[in-house]
């Protein structure tokens, strides 16, 4: 999946981050042209530098879900579908996934979904209320095979310091990848988090709730085992 969050937070507004994602063209199908014209002013929120009302966004009091990345949706609508008692927000910046998944919302009427196409870390750290979210999910991030990449990979110690500021006490953070040598710096990263707890003794099983993707099933294929991470907040 693609992911859409600078790996390395700026300390000052002068600071040019590192980007994490490449941003690609695409043409988008004639059915995400139609759901980006008729779906999206509804479900896509607009990027803005305040905090967002939760209760407002989805007209309830419901614990709120926060997907960094969701490529083309297809997990996400799954998720979305099969818990209706939970609101999901989605961060993609690519606009062919934001179509899709605006179709996917229009074919199953899910009303506990919204999209923000913007930069992932801007979102959480001027729109989401520290302590306010149930659970970040991160399924797939881009690997960034070579060694001079690696600081492009999103999971690093700024942004989980910040995704688990933003989770309440109990929240999860659940991470999957099918890359081996990005698993296992995800398990150094996340394991010396001071407010993340483990819930296994190294990778966790997969959680029912996340359905098998495509690039899952493209690892298992290719011999890459899937792990998971599932960290929760601890204070």
């Amino acid at each position: 999946m693609t992911e859409s969050a600078p790996s390395d937070i700026p300390t000052s507004r002068h600071t040019r981050p590192v980007r994490s994602y490449v941003m690609r063209g695409g043409r988008l199908g004639p059915g995400q042209e139609r759901a980006l014209a008729t779906l999206g002013p509804r479900f896509v929120l607009p990027f803005q530098s305040q905090l967002l009302d939760l209760p407002a966004t989805f007209g309830r009091q419901a614990p709120c879900v926060l997907e960094i990345g969701f490529g083309m949706g297809d997990a996400t609508a799954q998720i979305a579908a099969a818990r209706p008692d939970t609101d999901f927000i989605g961060v993609e910046v690519h606009e062919a996934g934001v179509g899709a998944l605006l179709k996917r919302i229009g074919e199953q009427d899910l009303s506990n979904l919204r999209i923000l196409r913007h930069d992932a870390v801007e979102v959480v750290q001027q729109m989401i209320a520290p302590a306010s979210l149930a659970a970040v999910h991160v399924f797939f991030p881009d690997p960034w095979h070579k060694k001079r990449h690696h600081k492009r990979r999103l999971i690093q110690p700024p942004l989980v310091a910040l995704l688990a500021s933003r989770l309440a006490p109990g929240g999860v953070l659940h991470c999957a990848t099918d890359w081996e040598p990005y698993a296992e710096q995800m398990l150094e990263v996340l394991g010396a988090a001071p407010a993340l707890v483990n819930t296994a003794a190294g990778y966790a099983p997969r959680p029912d709730y996340r359905p098998l993707t495509k690039f899952e099933a493209r690892g298992l294929r290719l011999g890459h085992g899937v792990r998971d991470l599932v960290f929760t907040r601890s204070r």
